[in-house]
């Protein structure tokens, strides 16, 4: 395991498009081996010492958990650091930030809005910094995913991922994972709601290379159609429930429900990656039913952030 942990070192994981597709596959493999030493409760405190700050300007419940107990489990600590606790809630700036947290911290995660306040933090930070999530990107969440695919079905690029709903942050950072992975990916979405123009692009970009296919669809039920894996979000985000209603119009019919999951393969698996909303973008039944993955999934944020974080923490 040593040898795998070197060569990443200092490495800031803000965006999927800025890791390699054997980056990438370096954290899913160590992933793989940390969760069988879990499972076996062997010791693996490969970052003793080391201390892990979390800066939270949203509310979170796997992110906050998966990184706190994860780092607990490679023989650091987490400090959980609330905007509002912190001096950025009165005005200090994120260079001033990051230049402090540096000599305190090893690394830092923070979960916030906009994904340049991730970046300026980056920037000017001496140690990594990992996205938690932003409006626009949820890296850690698609090396998850991309991890539950390849646990659940195996290699990666006979799979066809189908995205139902919303092209947010979650679908975009997922759409450009499986474009590096070789995975093809469909995202069904209404008008209105397609994932971003620059995410479709990169992902498009890097599928060229892995030979994946990327396509944009409108009727979900041509999407699920022969799909290994569906894929869902909720339709109303942090920040968007002025908007609820309205969402609710334009995305109905985009839910997975039972006659979804039977176009699909007969042995695909129900992605979400949470909190859900029954009745909307899932119905309890399937995420409860026996073709979900989503509690491996949920699961798998803490392995594929250990590893991360053992990859890129000095």
């Amino acid at each position: 395991m040593v040898a795998t942990l070197e060569g990443l070192k200092g490495r800031d994981f803000t965006r999927v498009a800025d890791w390699s597709r054997d980056e990438l596959e370096r954290v899913l493999d160590l992933a793989d081996e940390l969760k069988e030493l879990q499972k076996r409760r062997e010791p693996h405190h490969l970052l003793p010492g080391r201390t892990l700050g979390m800066i939270f300007q949203k509310p979170s419940t796997r992110t906050r958990v998966s990184f706190e107990v994860g780092i607990a489990q490679l023989g650091g600590t987490g400090l959980n650091l609330s905007a509002g606790d912190l001096q950025l809630g009165r005005g200090e700036t994120l260079k001033d930030t990051a230049t402090v947290l540096s000599r305190y911290l090893d690394a830092i995660m923070i979960r916030t809005f906009a994904q340049e306040d991730v970046e300026e933090l980056a920037r000017n930070a001496s140690i990594p910094v990992i996205n938690g999530l932003t409006d626009s990107s949820h890296p850690c969440q698609a090396l998850a995913d991309v991890m539950t695919i390849r646990e659940r079905l195996g290699p990666l690029e006979s799979v066809v991922l189908t995205y139902l709903g919303d092209g947010n942050n979650v679908c975009a950072s997922l759409m450009v994972a499986a474009a590096k992975l070789g995975v093809n990916f469909r995202a069904a979405t209404p008008k209105g709601y397609e994932p971003s123009a620059e995410a479709v692009e990169i992902a498009r970009e890097a599928a060229a290379e892995s030979r994946a296919t990327i396509e944009l669809l409108a009727d979900p039920r041509e999407a699920a159609a022969g799909a290994g894996v569906l894929y869902t979000d909720v339709w109303t985000s942090m920040g968007q429930e002025e908007e609820r209603e309205r969402r609710l119009r334009d995305l109905a019919g985009f839910g997975i429900d039972d006659e979804l999951v039977r176009l699909a393969k007969e042995d695909a698996i129900v992605l979400h990656c949470l909190p859900a909303h029954y009745g909307e973008e899932i119905t309890e039944d399937v995420l409860y039913g026996p073709q979900s993955a989503v509690w491996d999934q949920a699961e798998n944020r803490l392995h594929a952030q250990k590893a991360l974080m053992a990859l890129v923490i000095s």
